[in-house]
């Protein structure tokens, strides 16, 4: 693939909700760019992003895939991106690196939920969007709808940029505001289009329309605005670049219409992405920061600068071995060029880059200021790092990652296998930082959290795949912890002779209750000199490691207080771990005296369904003792805020998805913790028991 400078470079992801149709519009914008002869079809596994085996096999996006390709003497780079909310971080990190998103709508679903959540997070980026209704092609297909809809959800920014004239199976000709013409595309898949004048039934809508675009453009500017109200129109040259301003800077949201499986609507498009979307660097500024410090730092993207090169994913390709997909932010970065990764101060030799097509490559001599590539095994570098050249100590901020939604705890099949299965779960959390891995100290459980199940499965068969582990998935142990309700008062006296010295110790404690959230605390109020001063902190120390080990089920201690009030010792006999023994002993009777209790973890969640789903979403989170905290309309869904314990969330995503259609989305947060109801109390103290006997 030949070079190309920054102003003939477009960078584009491609983003929606799952089934919107951008993985065939991808190949579509391939096809009419002359990069492929063929539309591929995704029950075949025939298109050029979903070629992974997982995604054949699911017959979905997983990964977000680069696919360049050149087109009326440009290049564009499109990021086709996943609509599953499993895969959200490679839609945040596509976002991070891309200067336009082209956000895919259904023609007769119109803005889904999966639509609002990637809307927001191309704000947060600050990212240009451009929009494309599809499948004009379907039956009950409604453009004015969905405008209207988008309208609503996303602001009156939104402006119609085209609209089609014969919507559903016999869809092939639109008007475009824009060029005011009416375009007839081809239905043989070749994506051409005759123009001609627009019909006169038109005439009255397409005026109406031109003037709405040309007062939202001078809206944007009041160097615009000021000529629009002094010649009451814009000319040509002033809308163009007005345009261009208007949706740089998201003053204006441009909607074209489009049937990508029949190539229909979408060479209008990419030529509309290439004259009015931005290029990388034209009037660009980056915010980054000095290595090792807060101290911002202006990045302001020439070619000729220091290079700087973001990664933004890293993929791992069969017989290839790890690809870094990164954006270069400044300068241009060589084939053989030594570079140093800001994140762990490593040097790395970067050889043979790439523009990928999906599984294809292309080898890249250089890639220059605003463009996007791939390198091969780089030693060091993972997603979220910063490369640049040797004395350029600059770091590109951070990509924010989603928090979890899921977690699984995992097992090895194969005894010996542990430490292959922390590198390897490691290593799929630097390639993919939305999969996260810990060790839960409190359970000694290895847990993995996602973004949903199919998230979690994929990562399990990668990890099999590449580092040949097997491990099997269950549900993590819920961290329980228990308490007292009411106050307890007794004495222990621990007393044992073997022969030689013996073991002597007596303790009175008082066991009170504290508020929740105040912890433990341990009051000395021994008089007399009864206990030795040096064999007070040893009762404390037993009390504290039995409240570890808890003492009904196993699970640790919170919010109590122990007063330390009397006790005896002997001379002779009295030592350290007499004291800690007695201290174990009468606590364990304290809180067997105290009424003790379960507490369980509880967490906030939030759940976005279409409207149609809500009283079926609602009745679950009942059956599965979820409190209902409050509902809120917004727009065509509802948000559903509930409190629900952790025990019941365990596959929530799951369940969600099949409850509303793979429609529903959900964020959770740890809230507080509660006590557990009788029946759920009496089953985890007898399971507990239980496990008790049998490791006995």
């Amino acid at each position: 693939m030949k070079e190309f400078t920054p102003d003939q470079i477009r960078n584009v992801a491609i983003i929606g909700h799952g089934s919107s149709g951008k993985t065939i519009l991808a190949d579509a914008m391939l096809m009419t760019s002359g990069a492929t002869t063929r539309i591929g079809r995704i029950e075949d596994g025939t298109t050029a992003s979903d070629y992974h085996s997982d995604e054949i096999e699911r017959q979905i996006s997983i990964n977000s895939t680069l696919l360049s390709t050149e087109f009326h003497g440009h290049k564009l780079n499109i990021l086709d991106t996943p609509g599953y909310s499993d895969f959200l971080g490679d839609v945040i990190s596509s976002l991070y690196v891309m200067d336009t998103a082209l956000m895919v709508l259904k023609s007769v679903e119109g803005v889904e939920v999966g639509s609002e959540l990637v809307w927001g997070y191309a704000a947060e980026a600050n990212v240009p969007v451009v929009i494309a209704v599809n499948k004009m092609d379907n039956e009950h297909a409604d453009f004015d709808r969905v405008y209207e809809e988008a309208v609503a959800r996303f602001g009156s920014d939104v402006v119609i940029a085209q609209f089609p004239v014969n919507k559903g199976p016999a869809f092939d000709t639109c008007i475009d505001v824009i060029r005011m013409k009416q375009m007839k595309f081809s239905t043989d898949g070749s994506g051409k289009y005759e123009e001609t004048e627009v019909p006169a039934e038109f005439k009255e809508r397409i005026d109406e329309l031109h003037q709405a675009l040309l007062e939202k453009v001078a809206e944007s500017s009041e160097e615009l605005l000021n000529a629009f109200f002094e010649n009451g129109t814009l000319t040509e040259a002033e809308l163009a670049e007005g345009l261009k301003a208007a949706i740089r800077t998201r003053k204006v949201f441009p909607m074209f219409c489009m049937a990508a499986g029949m190539n229909i609507g979408v060479g209008r498009m990419m030529e509309f992405l290439i004259n009015y979307c931005p290029d990388p660097v034209s009037g660009r500024t980056f915010a980054a920061f000095k290595t090792d410090s807060t101290d911002e730092v202006v990045i302001t993207p020439s070619d000729s600068g220091d290079a700087c090169a973001f990664v933004f994913k890293t993929i791992s390709e069969p017989h290839v071995g790890e690809l870094s997909l990164f954006r270069v932010y400044n300068g241009t970065l060589s084939a053989g060029t030594d570079m140093v990764n800001q994140n762990n101060g490593k040097g790395e030799r970067v050889n043979q880059m790439y523009a990928l097509r999906g599984k294809e490559r292309f080898e890249l001599g250089k890639v220059h200021v605003g463009d996007i590539g791939a390198v091969v095994k780089l030693k060091d570098t993972h997603t979220n790092n910063t490369l640049t050249a040797k004395g350029y100590n600059v770091q590109m901020p951070a990509i924010n990652f989603p928090e979890p939604v899921m977690s699984s705890a995992v097992r090895s099949k194969a005894k010996g296998d542990e430490d292959k299965i922390g590198t390897g779960l490691h290593t799929l959390h630097e390639e993919d930082p939305s999969f996260q891995v810990k060790v839960d100290q409190e359970t000694g459980e290895t847990i993995v959290l996602g973004q949903g199940e199919i998230h979690i499965n994929i990562m399990v068969k990668r990890l099999k795949e590449r580092f040949g582990v097997e491990v099997d998935l269950f549900a993590p142990k819920i961290p329980y912890r228990e308490t007292i309700r009411k106050h307890a008062d007794v004495s222990y006296k621990h007393k044992k002779q073997t022969g030689g010295a013996g073991q002597y110790a007596e303790v009175y404690i008082k066991l009170d209750p504290q508020p929740r959230g105040t912890g433990y605390e341990f009051v000395d109020n021994i008089v007399g000199g009864v206990i030795s001063g040096r064999f007070v902190p040893a009762v404390d120390k037993g009390i504290q490691e039995q409240m570890k080990r808890g003492v009904v089920a196993g699970c640790k201690m919170i919010d109590l207080k122990v007063t330390l009030y009397d006790g005896s010792q002997h001379t002779v006999d009295s030592n350290e771990m007499a004291f800690k023994v007695a201290a174990q002993q009468a606590f364990r009777r304290a809180v067997n005296d105290a009424s003790p209790m379960l507490l369980e973890p509880i967490y906030e969640i939030e759940v976005t369904i279409p409207d149609e789903f809500m009283g079926d979403v609602m009745g679950d989170i009942s059956t599965h003792r979820g409190k209902i905290q409050g509902m809120d309309a917004k727009g065509p869904f509802q948000i559903i805020r509930a409190k629900v314990p952790l025990s019941e969330l365990y596959n929530y995503a799951t369940r969600l998805r099949s409850i509303t259609q793979g429609r529903g989305i959900f964020k959770r947060s740890f809230a507080n913790y509660e006590e557990v109801p009788g029946d759920v109390q009496q089953r985890i103290i007898e399971e507990y028991k239980a496990a008790k006997e049998e490791e006995d």
